[in-house]
């Protein structure tokens, strides 16, 4: 039977999932939720958790049939790539326990799912250590029963009642006992060390992970709270009975400091490194979208469709590239070389509640209005979530970045590597505007368009700018290109 690290099966027919390679480079996730609980029957490639790596939030599947035997990781933990998310009594293991080891390896391989992600595989792993990460409490090597009743969690400290009249009942003496009494399982040291940065005993904060755990999101809950003390309290106790020593003393204790982790650490070593290493340069007009405004009414009215703005700027930018190749490329440093690129991949630079993403388009180039404009509207629904797929958010070669919904007029954008340029879009505002020698007032915004230099001087991207601004002011010029 051929070696893989990426599965696990112990002798007693109970399989391991893992947590799979994610790609990119990519060793760690978040666990978002489970959508299973132990106990549960589950079939090969059902969907069982739901993780947010620094790209995206995916959905993994089991590789195996069985029966959830237990789960190592709570919501809120940070999970590295190897590492056991599951254990599952496998269904035929369960029906011939009686059965040979061979026999049972056998069946359980012939069970197991494809490869469905990176990392993932069919055959029996090379010896592992018994010594297990758990999360969710521990389970003994024994052979899987047909029903397996989850262990209940440990009950709270039951609080002794004090009289009335008793001077302990009131003031920090009785909090401080009560506090004492009550100690949360902390399983991950990931969450211990979060918790001891920033001054907060993990053990002490209540816990909501399966059995009572401590996990990531309390302990982010008690960060955010701005007072470590009175995330100490528990249920049914006063927080204005546990005074915080520093809040009289340093200002500093009502700032909230939030890690730099996942996307965000993502986005920002990015953009950190295009300003280190880009010799950018930002030139920018102001254009007269009216007539693209009337285009876009007059295409509805004839078609019954939708057309957004963005879907129109987004084909006349397509054509531009096909024009000034130059513009679709990306700088190989360690090669030394500009690529240019045959394909042209349309990134759309968006906001999501996870912060900032640039989606792909791909193969925008080869797509007709009515194509590029369903791709567009589907990417931008997209961005509502975040939840993108890694392969979506990958292989771009030109970036537009439509900040006028934000209701600004323009930005010097910064450039997504290894990308050259990047095309950003005002918001549309009546404004005056010469129109065939007379003052009028007329539909105006501003194109902002940021280049690296050591791709390209300034003739291509001006030419670029300027054709891209003629389509908007003249929507009928670009049919000779098309």
């Amino acid at each position: 039977m051929s070696a893989d690290l990426n599965t696990g099966m112990r002798d007693t027919g109970t399989r391991e999932f893992i947590l799979p390679d994610l790609g990119e480079g990519l060793t760690e996730a978040e666990l978002i939720s489970w959508k299973v609980e132990i106990g549960d029957e589950v079939h090969v490639d059902q969907m069982v958790v739901e993780v947010e790596s620094a790209k995206s939030v995916v959905e993994l599947p089991c590789p195996y049939a069985g029966r959830i035997v237990s789960l190592h990781a709570n919501t809120g933990d940070t999970v590295s790539a190897g590492q056991v998310l599951l254990s599952v009594a496998e269904a035929r293991a369960e029906a011939g326990a009686g059965a040979g080891a061979g026999a049972d390896a056998e069946s359980a391989d012939s069970e197991s799912s494809g490869a469905n992600l990176i990392g993932y595989g069919t055959s029996e792993p090379k010896t592992r250590s018994t010594k297990k990460r758990s999360f969710g409490g521990k389970h003994a090597a024994a052979p899987p029963v047909p029903t397996v009743i989850p262990d209940a969690p440990p009950q709270p400290p039951t609080e002794v009642p004090v009289p009335a009249n008793d001077p302990s009942s009131t003031g920090t003496d009785a909090s401080s006992a009560v506090i004492s009494d009550h100690v949360s399982p902390v399983s991950s040291p990931l969450v211990r060390k979060l918790a001891k940065d920033h001054g907060i005993s993990a053990k002490s904060l209540p816990g909501t992970g399966h059995g009572g755990v401590v996990t990531r999101a309390d302990v982010m809950a008690a960060i955010e709270s701005g007072a470590s003390a009175a995330a100490h309290v528990p249920a049914g106790t006063s927080p204005a009975k546990v005074p915080s020593p520093a809040a009289s003393s340093d200002r500093s204790d009502r700032d909230t400091r939030t890690p730099i982790t996942g996307l965000r650490k993502v986005v920002s070593e990015r953009l950190t490194k295009s300003r280190q290493e880009i010799p950018e340069a930002t030139i920018w007009l102001d254009v007269d979208a009216t007539e693209l405004l009337a285009t876009k009414q007059a295409l509805e009215a004839r078609t019954g469709e939708k057309y957004s703005l963005l879907s129109l700027v987004a084909r006349f930018v397509v054509a531009g590239l096909k024009k000034y190749p130059i513009i679709n490329s990306s700088i190989d440093t360690a090669a030394g070389e500009i690529v240019t690129h045959g394909d042209i991949n349309l990134g759309l630079a968006a906001q999501t509640p996870r912060g900032l993403m640039v989606p792909v388009v791909h193969g925008a180039g080869e797509m007709s209005l009515r194509q590029l404009r369903d791709s567009v509207s589907e990417t931008v629904g997209k961005a509502a979530s975040g939840k993108f797929d890694p392969s979506e958010l990958t292989g771009g070669t030109f970036t537009l970045n439509n900040y006028g919904v934000f209701g600004v007029d323009g930005s010097a954008p910064i450039i997504n590597l290894p990308e050259v340029a990047m095309l950003g879009l005002g918001r549309i505002k009546d404004r005056p505007w010469v129109s065939h020698g007379e003052l009028t007032v007329r539909k105006v915004m501003y194109l902002s368009f940021v280049f690296d230099h050591r791709a390209c001087d300034g003739q291509e991207p001006s030419e670029f700018l300027t054709f891209v601004a003629d389509c908007i002011e003249n929507p009928i010029s670009l049919l000779p290109e098309l």
